[in-house]
């Protein structure tokens, strides 16, 4: 992986591979971006370009862990690659960051895929579609109590029953749980925090880029009644739900990059 340091001097990696139109993706949280592995493929014809957030993957810890951070990394990254008609792909918590980014980036994008992802991660009042409080709470506890297991917890809460298959659950093994690498327990319960606070809705009806929305029928961790919600605010944007959960990328690969191709012919054909 190639490296930059970003405005206040944290290391960020990134990979870079392909030539042709950019195709970038934001991973989710303390993920890295070793779980865009099936998706290396799409360098076929495009130019894939996969980061690592600040305290995730390779990327150096920061005493400064927040949703304006991971966006400005981003934007970092993009200046300095140069990059132009983007098509800019969030998962997540990488959702959350990609909107965050969105206006900085405007100029720079042809369009985006949202996967799995939701405007506030933490269920409110006027939002049901979140996760409750209490649960995101709880799971700090436990990532305190015993940070190991927890995060296997949360892994295998990715998939829905059933999936992936028998030798795709190795693949995953071999190419993504054997190549990660956690982060640290505590820019983990940080970011985790950055989860529980943002709430990104003010900024839906502003985002007036073609948008693909991919979310799992049976995601547990982001409902899929979050994509339906940004589906009916944000412009430009159409739905994709999928079967599976939280994680279709991983679990149904050969689905999901059909699904960005065709999207990226779509948009590319426009520039």
């Amino acid at each position: 992986m190639a490296v930059f340091e970003t405005s206040d001097d944290v290391t960020i990696h990134y990979g870079d591979m392909g030539q042709g139109v950019p195709l970038v993706f934001v991973h989710g949280w303390a993920m890295s971006s070793v779980v865009w592995s099936f998706q290396r493929e799409l360098a076929d014809r495009r130019r894939l370009i996969t980061m690592d957030l600040r305290g995730h993957g390779q990327s150096a810890p920061s005493e400064t862990v927040t949703l304006e951070a991971f966006a400005n990394d981003l934007i970092e990254l993009f200046t300095r690659l140069d990059l132009h008609d983007a098509i800019l792909v969030g998962w997540s918590m990488g959702v959350q960051v990609v909107l965050q980014a969105f206006k900085g980036l405007r100029p720079r994008l042809a369009g985006l895929v949202l996967v799995g992802g939701t405007p506030r991660f933490s269920a409110a009042a006027d939002y049901p579609h979140g996760l409750p409080p209490v649960e995101v709470k709880g799971m700090g506890v436990r990532l305190k109590r015993d940070y190991q297991k927890t995060m296997g917890d949360f892994f295998r809460g990715m998939f829905a029953e059933g999936e992936p298959d028998r030798e795709q659950y190795q693949r995953i093994v071999h190419e993504i749980v054997m190549k990660g690498r956690s982060p640290e327990p505590m820019m983990a319960r940080k970011a985790l925090q950055v989860l529980a606070d943002a709430d990104l809705r003010p900024l839906l009806s502003g985002i007036d880029r073609s948008v693909l929305l991919i979310h799992g029928e049976k995601d547990t961790i982001c409902m899929p009644e979050a994509s339906r919600y940004m589906a009916e605010i944000l412009p430009l944007a159409r739905l994709q739900i999928v079967d599976g959960g939280h994680a279709p990328f991983m679990a149904r690969p050969a689905e999901f990059n059909a699904l960005i191709r065709a999207f990226m012919e779509e948009i590319i054909g426009r520039h």
